[in-house]
């Protein structure tokens, strides 16, 4: 037949350089999102040099491995690649969050929409770590864990309201489910512990009432 094998010929040679950039972007995607946690962790323990120079990383990362997929749009949307993705703008979003930065849009860090959000998402469950974190170094309630608290809050009642089809968000109405649940479960550690504060602090002055009573007596 005519032409035959130089139509399979060509084929074959398409498919292998798609087999060659899969294989690639796996790898890279694997790497991206050993960065994005190792600044995650950097994060947590208040090393800010650490941290950037980790997003350093990432922000190179995310370039390559969309470099390597660039000709291939079935590569780029799929899972393994936007997973990736997704931890690149968790780590962005937490590090602006937690430093009280403006937080960087989806557009600037050049990642699709339902990847952003679903990023968004997952910033905002990683925030009541912090907030356990910073009730047991401070040994209970403080003004931090609250703004840190409204920032969840915040984060929910922007993602509740984005309802469409899971084709266009793909698991972002899980991804939210998920983050209202963390949510009611860090406000009900908050609350307890402000209600333990007030306790000791009213323990602590009657104490000192008494105290003063007992010394006072002839």
């Amino acid at each position: 037949m005519t032409g035959l094998s130089e139509i399979c010929n060509a084929i074959r040679e398409d498919l292998e350089q798609r087999n060659a950039a899969r294989d690639r972007a796996i790898v890279l995607s694997r790497q991206l999102i050993r960065h994005c946690s190792e600044c995650i962790r950097a994060i947590h323990r208040r090393n800010w040099d650490g941290a950037d120079g980790k997003l350093n990383d990432v922000e190179a990362g995310a370039a390559e491995l969309k470099a390597v997929v660039q000709e291939y749009p079935d590569l780029y949307h799929t899972g393994y690649t936007q997973d990736a993705l997704k931890e690149v703008a968790e780590a962005f979003i937490t590090r602006a969050i937690i430093s009280g930065r403006p937080l960087p849009s989806a557009a600037e860090l050049n990642i699709e929409s339902a990847t952003y959000l679903k990023g968004l998402g997952e910033a905002a469950t990683e925030l009541r770590r912090f907030i356990l974190d910073i009730m047991r170094r401070e040994d209970g309630h403080s003004a931090e864990a609250e703004r840190l608290l409204k920032v969840m809050d915040d984060i929910y009642d922007q993602l509740v309201t984005f309802d469409f089809p899971d084709a266009l968000t793909h698991g972002l109405r899980r991804q939210t489910d998920i983050v209202r649940g963390v949510l009611e479960r860090t406000r009900g550690d908050l609350t307890q512990s402000l209600r333990q504060q007030k306790l000791q602090d009213a323990l602590q002055k009657l104490e000192k009432e008494l105290d003063l009573e007992a010394g006072s007596e002839p």
